[in-house]
């Protein structure tokens, strides 16, 4: 008998050693391997734990797990942990004999069992699965530093309120780094290792897990914890003592961290695509997860912004009373910081969960008379065109434009080349240009004119100066070159389409005299302890304009604030800023700033559901009358003063640059000398309404002229034309970084049915892609 014993003894020693001598340890799970990445705000503090896993894990090294953590789960959980080969070997004798038998299988009781389990295989009770664990287990502990096999299983082990791992556990229970966890929320955390759904104080699933009866098993265990430590020497009697006379640790309530409603959503993507785009992380890497990434926005100027929005939508739009006018609004927003780029605020939409296409960061919007300040930059800074020169004539023989300078502001102006010859269309007609309302305005300043947004001045003075000077301007300032518009005379109106972020970072450059930054949305991404990229690597701040030109250019907008279409955007304190309006009223904007802070507001109706996306008119929005108009100076002026009347309150009040003397004063066509401007202000206090064309999605391939030919050269939004021009979507923030993409948002054609006419092109619509 004991021969027999001692045969099959010998064979099960025997199998033993051939398991361990046969088996490979395999690759981690992917499931085990992927993590949650962590968003913070610009004040460090944690926003939103979000990815593409199936759990909420951040992987941390043991370096930032603290002792105090790691020898509260070893002594509740495997105290014998440094000492063992890692199984139980009594727990082997009698794994194997109950196999051999047919028995109950035995489940893993050490840490590196659990390790292997959580990490390399999966969860089903089988024998075949046991005896895997078994011999792995073995290897893992023959294999692995006990330092690496610890890590793993901190990191794995699930600990309730959807947290896999110390660190995700320590923001769900405390809102804290695992890093900075105490002895008596450690060994609390520990105790929910026995069961999540018996130990979570705030209650779980069945009628056992109520919070009276979790938090009563918590306490117990957690004060077991406690006493254990000491027993096993890993704390000694007087501290643990100590702790338990200190009280539990009550965890706060659950949160869901990995919630993306509001604008949660719009930032994370706006940060995702930012760090795809200057970054060597990829898309799937950023998938995989396990980054922390501090981004610039500003919590509180977030929230700030979206109360400004709501509380004008509140009380001006409501679908169910007016569906025929109200339903469809949109709005989208962006506030950046002149000097740096930072992007501090944005509204994207309702909600990220409900409205997918972040409305701070696609462009296909046109932005009418906001465009203007780029054409006064550009005549202030490169000058008009000589009439006896070339085209392409250097800058010796152009003449730099002062603001003083006067134009005619007469309604239907036959407009001319810089020559001064008269402008055709395609078909041979002459250009009349219009005024909104059909104003006449007589013979006023540029600063006259951007005061009451008058289109026919700034429509010469572009051609004057060269169109393509006037989309260099908007490019230097900070808008995106493939965000134009077609090189067509209307350009100089506002019919390109750049991004919210694109437009208050472009009016940042002249809020900090001249000086441009790139908006941007990432400070710092941080995996395993190693910076993978730093923003303050990147920064670039580069003088776009001569101060001279930028402060002119905010003296006049400030003006507009002032005593303009703009004084709904008065806050108080000095600030410059533009009104916007495209034609049938599709879209209305306003862009302003301080010294410090840059936002721009736009407003404009588009069914998300529609098979075929088009803006419509936003005529009798907020008021059901057919005939009442939505203009920038309205509810975008609204939510941009009452946004930064907020934003701004309790900072310095400071007041921008004096400006020097600029350019000579010249006369524009139909203007003299002997024909002096108005004195006073016309009557009439007008809209901005300008004549606009039809965005595509792709611009001009070709490279424009400095004044269009008038034989290929649209009337604007003239459907039948072949014109590539308008706005572009997704490349908002991808190349120059206010909020990333990879620019391939799509886009169906324009939508426009009217057809236009020589004195007044109609508006044809159009759509906007964009993923950036």
């Amino acid at each position: 008998m004991t021969g027999t014993f001692l045969f099959f003894f010998a064979m099960l020693v025997g199998a033993v050693g051939i398991g361990l001598w046969l088996v490979e340890v395999p690759t981690a799970q992917a499931a085990s391997q992927v993590e949650k990445n962590v968003y913070y705000w610009a004040d460090g503090k944690q926003m939103v734990v979000s990815g593409k896993g199936e759990y909420n894990r951040q992987i941390v090294p043991l370096s930032e797990i603290p002792k105090e953590m790691q020898n509260a789960v070893i002594s509740a959980e495997n105290a014998s942990f440094y000492d063992d080969p890692g199984v139980d070997p009594m727990g082997i004798a009698r794994a194997v004999v109950n196999m051999a038998k047919g028995g109950a299988t035995q489940s893993g009781s050490t840490i590196t069992q659990q390790f292997v389990k959580n990490t390399y295989l999966d969860q089903s009770q089988t024998v075949t699965r046991k005896v895997k664990e078994l011999f792995i287990s073995i290897k893992v502990g023959a294999t692995k530093s006990k330092g690496e096999i610890l890590a793993g299983y901190l990191n794995t082990a699930y600990y309730g309120r959807g947290a896999y791992g110390c660190q995700a556990a320590a923001r769900a229970y405390y809102d804290k780094d695992c890093k900075d966890l105490d002895a008596s929320q450690s060994a609390f955390l520990a105790a929910t290792l026995n069961g999540p759904n018996l130990y979570d104080p705030a209650g779980g699933y069945g009628a056992a897990a109520s919070r009276t009866a979790n938090t009563k098993r918590a306490k117990l265990r957690w004060a077991w914890i406690l006493k254990r430590e000491a027993e096993v020497g890993r704390m000694s009697k007087a501290k643990s003592q100590q702790q338990i006379d200190k009280g539990f640790p009550a965890p706060r309530e659950p949160k869901i961290a990995t919630n993306k409603e509001g604008q949660i959503g719009y930032l994370t993507d706006l940060a995702d695509n930012y760090i795809i785009a200057h970054t060597n992380i990829t898309k799937a890497m950023l998938d995989r997860g396990g980054y922390q990434i501090r981004t610039t926005f500003d919590r509180e100027k977030m929230n700030q912004l979206e109360a400004a929005v709501k509380k004008v939508s509140k009380e001006n739009i409501n679908p169910k009373l007016r569906p025929k006018y109200d339903k469809y609004v949109q709005f989208g927003g962006a506030s950046v910081e002149p000097r740096t780029g930072k992007i501090v605020a944005i509204y994207g939409g309702k909600n990220a969960l409900e409205h997918y296409r972040n409305n701070a960061d696609y462009t296909g919007v046109q932005v009418g008379s906001t465009f203007k300040p780029f054409v006064l930059a550009a005549a202030m800074r490169d000058g008009v065109l000589d009439k006896t020169g070339p085209p392409d004539q250097p800058a010796s023989m152009r003449t730099r434009v002062s603001p003083k300078s006067v134009y005619n502001g007469d309604n239907k102006l036959t407009l001319r080349d810089y020559k001064g010859a008269v402008w055709h269309d395609k078909d041979g007609k002459e250009w009349h240009q219009r005024n909104d309302g059909d104003e006449n305005r007589g013979k006023i300043t540029l600063r006259t004119a951007m005061q009451f947004s008058v289109n026919t001045p700034y429509i010469q003075l572009g051609m004057d100066v060269g169109l393509e000077k006037v989309q260099q301007a908007a490019i230097d300032a900070g808008l995106s070159k493939d965000q134009m518009a077609s090189i067509t005379p209307t350009f100089s109106l506002g019919t390109s389409a750049p991004s919210a972020i694109r437009l208050a970072g472009a009016y940042a450059t002249f809020a900090a005299s001249g000086k441009q930054a790139d908006p941007y949305s990432v400070e710092t991404v941080e995996r395993k302890g190693e910076t993978k990229y730093d923003h303050k690597h990147d920064a670039k701040l580069r003088q776009a304009f001569d101060a001279a030109v930028a402060d002119n250019v905010t003296d006049v907008l400030k003006n507009v604030v002032e005593h303009g279409t703009g004084t709904s955007a008065q806050i108080g304190r000095p600030a410059a800023g533009k009104t916007g309006t495209t034609d049938e009223n599709k879209s209305a904007w306003f862009s302003g700033y301080t010294p410090q802070l840059s936002t721009a507001i736009g407003m404009w109706r588009v069914d998300d559901k529609a098979k075929k996306q088009e803006f419509l008119s936003m005529r009798g929005v907020g008021t059901g009358r057919p005939n009442a108009s939505i203009h920038g100076a309205s509810f975008p002026a609204e939510i941009w003063a009452d946004y930064m009347r907020a934003a701004m309150k309790d900072k310095e009040v400071k007041d921008f640059p004096k400006p020097g003397p600029i350019g000579k004063e010249i006369f524009g066509d139909g203007a003299s000398p002997t024909t002096q401007p108005p004195s006073t202000p016309p009557s009439k206090t007008p809209t901005e309404t300008p004549t606009s064309e039809s965005p595509s999605e792709t611009p001009t391939s070709e490279t424009p002229s400095t004044t269009p030919s008038s034989t290929d050269t649209c009337d604007p939004l003239d459907i039948n034309c072949n014109d590539n021009g308008g706005g572009n979507g997704g490349n908002d923030g991808g190349g120059n970084g206010n909020g990333g993409g990879n620019g391939n948002g799509g886009g169906g054609p324009g939508g426009g049915t009217s057809t236009p006419t020589t004195e007044q092109p109609a508006d044809g619509g159009g759509w906007f892609g964009g993923n950036g």
